[in-house]
């Protein structure tokens, strides 16, 4: 493919994806230095995922009286919060019906080294900046000061305050991505939640009319060739165990780190996102069941699962 014809392709795109991509605006109560109470504006980006629903980061709606959300038309809709799950920085809020959904790709299909495009309204901006970049990564986990956020996307499009929230897509024009800029320190690198993470939260919000948080006490990170020779391990692919929270449901199922889960519920599990997948799918029965490799032994174990209202 010739340059000039992936920039009519990415124009193309662009077009294409505009109508779902909206600005966010919130009205913060800020107290005054005597008494009372003024209000702070805060902006951010979201995208259209179905009929009146728009997707958004919770940490742009954080503490927020007033949400209001403008389309790429210009025409602006005050917007209640239905949900918002800060342990994976995504809210979920209704609007009028107005603009087009955006389609929904699939977050596992996902290459490293894939173009991808950041749509957003830096600084508040009504009209919408792109930038560029490629994945970088993919199955990173994010710690701030504040939460840990895992399985997310690494890309070096760059990602603002002001994109935060906006949907990171691909050359087809489907969000894979939702940009967050909740690390403020990051240079040159940008993260985005994966598509099908939004799709779990939509799913269990749906189901129970809430976000809930399935857990079962452990860190993990991705094996692969590389890892496995590194360290001798005993597969090449599966879940590493490299922490076991104390007290939690791992811990009485005695996993230790080192282990490395390979199966969920008969499941071949890869990547974070994966077993948080069952996991979350198994909320109503309360446990999962893994098959572990423990230096070069297997054994499965049935682990109790916290589900958690957040």
């Amino acid at each position: 493919m010739s340059i000039k014809s992936l920039s009519s392709e990415i124009v193309s795109v662009v077009r294409k994806v505009k109508p779902a991509v909206v600005t966010i605006s919130t009205e913060i109560p800020h107290p005054l230095e005597l008494f009372g109470y003024e209000p702070v504006r805060g902006y951010g980006s979201g995208f259209i995922v179905a009929p009146g629903h728009v997707i958004t980061n919770a940490h742009v709606i954080r503490g927020a009286s007033r949400v209001n959300v403008t389309f790429s038309d210009g025409y602006m809709s005050s917007a209640k919060v239905i949900a918002s799950d800060p342990t994976r920085d995504l809210a979920l809020l209704r609007t009028e019906e107005h603009g087009s959904p955006l389609k929904l790709g699939d977050s596992d299909k996902l290459e490293v080294g894939e173009i991808v495009l950041a749509i957003g309204s830096p600084l508040g901006l009504l009209e919408n900046s792109v930038t560029m970049g490629v994945v970088s990564a993919v199955g990173r986990t994010i710690i701030t000061r504040d939460l840990v956020l895992e399985d997310v996307i690494q890309t070096d499009a760059a990602i603002n305050p002001g994109n935060s929230g906006g949907p990171l897509v691909n050359l087809e024009g489907a969000a894979v991505g939702v940009t967050t800029a909740i690390v403020p320190y990051a240079q040159g690198i940008g993260f985005a939640i994966p598509i099908n993470t939004v799709k779990r939260f939509i799913e269990i919000v749906n189901k129970y009319g809430r976000p809930l948080r399935a857990w079962i006490g452990v860190y993990v990170a991705p094996v692969n060739p590389t890892m496995a020779a590194l360290y001798k391990l005993p597969v090449t692919e599966g879940l590493l165990v490299v922490r076991v929270i104390p007290g939690s449901p791992a811990e009485a199922a005695k996993l230790a780190e080192g282990d490395i889960i390979v199966k969920a519920n008969e499941r071949p599990v890869k990547r974070i996102g994966e077993l948080r997948d069952v996991i979350e799918r198994s909320i109503d029965k309360r446990f999962v069941t893994l098959e572990v490799n423990r230096a070069g032994k297997k054994f499965t174990v049935k682990v109790n699962i916290v589900v958690e209202e957040v």
